[in-house]
C-alpha cells in the first residue's frame, strides 16, 4: 500500500476519534460538569494520538509538512461533515460545499509538482 494510502487512512481513523473527542460531549455529556467532558475526552484523544502519530511518522517519509498538515485538513472535513449531520443531527448547509472547495483549492496547491 502506497505510503501516503497508509498516511490517509491512518488519520481518517484518527480524526473519527478526535471528532467525538472535541463535539461528542456536546451531545451526549451536555448535562455532566466541564471536567467530567474534559477527561471523557481526553480518554477518546489518546485513541487519536495512537494513530495519529504513526500516520504522520509514516507520511513524513514520503511526504512535506504542509502536505501532511493539508492533507489532514482535507480528512478532518470530510470526517467532521457526515459526523455534524448524521451523529449532531445539524442541517446540511451549502457552507460544507464552499468549506469542501476552499479545502480542495489547498489540496491542489500543495501538492501541484
Amino acid at each position: 500500500m502506497p505510503i501516503w494510502m497508509q498516511t490517509a487512512l491512518l488519520l481518517a481513523a484518527s480524526n473519527v476519534f478526535m471528532t467525538f473527542a472535541w463535539y461528542g460531549h456536546l451531545k451526549n455529556l451536555s448535562t455532566s460538569p466541564w471536567y467530567i467532558a474534559a477527561l471523557v475526552s481526553w480518554g477518546i484523544a489518546l485513541f487519536e494520538y495512537l494513530l495519529q502519530v504513526p500516520a504522520n511518522r509514516i507520511g513524513a517519509q514520503e511526504l512535506n509538512l504542509a502536505q501532511l498538515k493539508i492533507m489532514q485538513e482535507a480528512i478532518t472535513l470530510a470526517i467532521f461533515v457526515p459526523f455534524a449531520i448524521f451523529y449532531m443531527q445539524q442541517p446540511l448547509k451549502l457552507d460544507y460545499l464552499w468549506a469542501a472547495l476552499c479545502i480542495l483549492g489547498a489540496v491542489y496547491f500543495i501538492f501541484r509538482a
